[in-house]
């Protein structure tokens, strides 16, 4: 897959895709259905997703909340796993913010990368203000030369597939029904970093990986699924993670600490991508570490059971 993020310098070979248009923030089963239309809608281009980094609103609010649900990073794989060749990562900055929606159309997808065909979901909009539509987006296309697919909204259970949708469950606990909207465990990827070593103290050695920047799940204890993404350690595991600020020994800076069931080796600096399988219980204090250890044990048996059944 190539990435490409300059609208203004592309090489030849890089234009004429088909692609798709959006934030694609977990890449979840509705942002599949519209890659899939542009796959099907000339198969004999190039298929190509266009994204933005930043996300806009983190331009636009950089102060507000952590709200992405994967790195830009995690997101580029996660889509070129899907076949894409083409991913068009554009700086969102001032310049591109206040483009018309018709010169967005005009100097970004028409003059500037050259696509053949666009795939857009229903409520998508575009340019200054976020002032065009989907439909503006059809019209311009047929003026200026590419043509544009309107891919309908996806639904689940009662509730439209989206990204906010999945924020909300992962916040409430609900890991397997965000799973159920994005096709796949919603993975927190990242590099393990140095910790205080009080699990390993404890006889349960945890890979710690910093949550900055992401949406914060439900705090508390989960059955995961681990990939060990490169090193010597390379491979799939089962284990327990604990997501939050560890409030019995006083911490403050969220982060997640994965247990890996059945595993010895130093995991330090390797990459890990770690699937939310089921929420065990919430964050909890205890008297003293004996609690603390018999219900360390009681999680990772649940745990072990649990994702036997998998």
């Amino acid at each position: 897959m190539r990435i490409i993020r300059d609208f203004q310098f592309v090489d030849p070979k890089d234009r004429g895709a088909v692609a798709a248009i959006g934030n694609f923030d977990g890449v979840h089963r509705g942002h599949q259905s519209v890659i899939d239309l542009a796959r099907e809608a000339e198969p004999q281009a190039p298929l190509g997703v266009m994204t933005f980094e930043p996300h806009p609103r983190e331009f636009f609010a950089p102060d507000a909340k952590p709200f992405r649900l994967m790195s830009a990073e995690a997101r580029a794989s996660r889509l070129e796993k899907l076949g894409v060749e083409r991913l068009y990562q554009l700086n969102f900055n001032a310049a591109l913010s206040g483009l018309t929606p018709e010169a967005f159309a005009r100097k970004v997808i028409a003059d500037g990368l050259g696509l053949r065909h666009v795939v857009v979901g229903s409520d998508f909009c575009f340019g200054k203000g976020r002032a065009g539509t989907a439909e503006d987006l059809k019209r311009f296309g047929e003026d200026m030369g590419f043509g544009v697919t309107i891919a309908p909204l996806m639904e689940y259970s009662e509730d439209t597939v989206s990204s906010t949708a999945i924020r909300r469950a992962l916040s409430d606990g609900r890991p397997r029904d965000a799973a159920n909207m994005l096709g796949h465990w919603h993975r927190i990827e990242g590099e393990v970093i140095g910790g205080e070593q009080r699990g390993r103290e404890l006889g349960y050695p945890t890979a710690n990986m910093s949550i900055d920047g992401l949406h914060q799940p439900a705090f508390g204890v989960y059955a995961v699924l681990v990939d060990v993404l490169d090193g010597p350690h390379q491979g799939s595991y089962h284990g327990a993670a604990s997501v939050g600020v560890r409030p019995m020994f006083d911490g403050s800076h969220p982060n997640i600490e994965t247990f890996l069931l059945d595993f010895t080796g130093n995991l330090y600096g390797a990459t890990l991508s770690v699937g939310l399988v089921e929420y065990l219980r919430p964050e909890m204090t205890f008297d003293g570490l004996d609690g603390l250890l018999a219900q360390m044990d009681a999680d990772c048996t649940q745990a072990r059971s649990l994702l036997a059944t998998l």
